[in-house]
């Protein structure tokens, strides 16, 4: 869908316009629950990229459209998970993701448990570090589309990200992740 038919929507919504809100949704959801989980894995997800677009909704009026509506939502569901991590800082609980409920494919075995270890990794991760590994690697951002989702400078997405690639590394070997580089 192309930026236009993304401002024709949020026109309708601020209109009342539900299907045309249940549409933003549809579209963005796969979109937000990836950065949401890439930050703080499965426990709690949902309810942040619920609360991402019930902020949305809300506040759709404050919606300039300066940003694609892709990349505002981003920056919504960013900063309600860093809220997230924050309040479970607090807590000194820190989630691991629970992706196989207890039932795996024996062929996937060792595909999950890379997946559970590096989620893991990123849950010790700090929160300036992993919300930029998260964006520009896991979802595929361009530095400057990080810069602006997180309104930083271009250098400090560079040197979160070269740093939190280290320090992630570093967390792997500890959690006794081997890889090759090449």
């Amino acid at each position: 869908m192309p930026y236009g038919e993304d401002k024709a929507l949020v026109e309708a919504v601020k209109s009342g316009d539900n299907t045309a809100f249940r549409q933003i949704v549809l579209k963005y959801e796969k979109l937000i629950a990836g950065v949401v989980k890439g930050m703080i894995g499965n426990d709690g997800a949902d309810d942040v990229g619920q609360e991402t677009f019930i902020r949305f909704y809300r506040s759709v009026g404050q919606y300039k459209g300066k940003a694609g509506l892709g990349t505002y939502l981003v920056r919504i569901a960013v900063n309600l998970t860093l809220n997230e991590i924050k309040k479970r800082s607090k807590r000194k609980w820190f989630p691991l993701n629970d992706y196989d409920n207890g039932h795996r494919a024996e062929n996937d075995f060792e595909r999950m448990e890379t997946s559970e270890l590096i989620s893991k990794a990123m849950t010790q991760l700090e929160p300036d570090f992993r919300s930029v590994v998260v964006l520009r690697i896991v979802q595929g951002y361009s530095t400057k589309e990080t810069a602006e989702i997180l309104q930083i400078p271009l250098g400090t997405v560079l040197s979160r990200l070269a740093r939190g690639q280290e320090k992630l590394r570093g967390i792997l070997k500890k959690l006794g992740y081997r890889y090759e580089e090449g």
